[in-house]
């Protein structure tokens, strides 16, 4: 017998399956009916380089302590405030951040979704389209949209600002005068664009000027090398003033499994009523998480001691994303990205991007993501990963040679 509780209807709004999902499941039926077929994935942008032993021994170590009187620890680690301290001495290095503004947490996906819960029920969103999909569908499940039009795919009360070529991926922000919240991807996902400091200080000074909040997504900063491109908000004048910076260790340090993050939300960021943000958000991290795993804290600081290794991984993946931008260029199809970022946005112009999935998947058995799985204006773009096994990238950008070149 159904339950008699009211749902939330929401849900009832979200469109297709959450993206990375039906990826998963279309690679499963197609190594189902080809089980002889060496399936490789640069699709999900899942991490593949082992961690440095240094940083895999430092959290062994500490689980080990566990086991001891002297080693165990339940709530609230050390770790945690030594954590802060570093992230914003370390991380933020002459930008002025304070220990207390930075919120550990399980990863930027998660806070993505708490970070929600901020703002007001009649708060609006503006997004870059196309977007890492967790913007769009948390403020859909969070009441902030109508219904998801059939023929657009875009949900009535959302502002959906294009990024494409047409405008080097960077959006006319003046499109989120009606908006209260700006989320920005920098560098993008899925398009792998990296927006300059002027481009920034463009988008800052526009909040500032209209009262606007952004939500400043920074996950994959570590794979930023052009000096004229900022790797956080907060080297921007203004930004405490008007952002909250989101980011992780996924991405930095291969920590996708182990889950670790965390925000940046400066005191100078007030609500209308002049009460500090800040304080809302750790309310909410108080009421609603237990902190991150004591372990996964360890193994946070143990990246921080060793960036030298971390550094390392950043240039082995990009040197994968050179591979694969190097094979597109010898095939002659045009591609964007894949320099300041590990993404490199692949475009079939005129073509729909699950068709050029289920090509590049039948011809080549490698998994991509479509870019319209990103939003409307990711249509007839595929999106690769640079996140993988130097072989398999060899062996992946081989077999687009061969179905591919012209």
């Amino acid at each position: 017998m159904p339950t008699k509780c009211p749902r939330n209807e929401n849900f009832g709004k979200l469109g297709a399956g959450y993206l990375f999902p039906v990826v998963a499941k279309k690679r499963r039926e197609f190594a189902a009916a080809h089980p002889d077929a060496k399936v490789i994935s640069l699709g999900i942008g899942d991490t593949t380089y082992p961690l440095p032993a240094k940083i895999a021994g430092a959290m062994a170590a500490y689980s080990n302590g566990l086991a001891t009187k002297e080693g165990y620890e339940g709530y609230d680690p050390k770790s945690e405030g030594v954590l802060k301290e570093r992230i914003a001495k370390e991380l933020y290095k002459g930008l002025d951040i304070a220990a207390d503004e930075v919120f550990v947490s399980d990863g930027s996906k998660c806070d993505l979704g708490r970070l929600q819960l901020l703002f007001g029920s009649t708060a609006k969103v503006a997004v870059q389209d196309p977007a890492y999909p967790v913007y769009v569908d948390s403020s859909v499940i969070a009441g902030r949209t109508g219904t998801q039009d059939d023929a657009t795919k875009q949900y009535a009360g959302i502002t959906y600002m294009p990024c494409g070529p047409d405008n080097g991926f960077f959006p006319d922000i003046n499109l989120a005068k009606d908006s209260d919240v700006i989320m920005f991807c920098n560098p993008n996902n899925p398009t792998g664009a990296c927006a300059t400091k002027a481009q920034m200080e463009s988008v800052v000074k526009f909040a500032n000027e209209h009262g606007k909040i952004i939500l400043y997504d920074s996950a994959y900063s570590a794979y930023i090398s052009d000096p004229a491109c900022p790797k956080s908000i907060f080297e921007i004048e203004g930004a405490k003033q008007c952002a909250i910076e989101s980011t992780s260790f996924s991405k930095l340090a291969g920590f996708t499994g182990i889950r670790l993050g965390w925000v940046v939300c400066c005191k100078e960021l007030v609500w209308p009523d002049g009460t500090p943000v800040k304080q809302d958000l750790g309310r909410i991290m108080s009421t609603l998480f237990n902190g991150a795993a004591s372990v996964s804290q360890a193994g946070g600081l143990a990246v921080l001691d060793n960036m030298d290794e971390i550094d390392k991984i950043v240039k082995f993946y990009m040197e994968n994303a050179k591979l694969i931008r190097e094979c597109f260029d010898e095939i002659g199809i045009k591609y964007y990205g894949g320099i300041n970022a590990p993404y490199t946005f692949v475009h079939f112009p005129g073509r729909d991007s699950w068709e050029v999935f289920d090509e590049i998947l039948t011809k080549c058995q490698v998994v991509t993501t479509p870019g319209v799985g990103f939003g409307p204006a990711g249509q007839g773009f595929v999106r690769i990963s640079a996140f993988g096994d130097r072989d398999n990238v060899i062996e992946a950008c081989k077999r687009f040679r061969s179905a591919f070149k012209k």
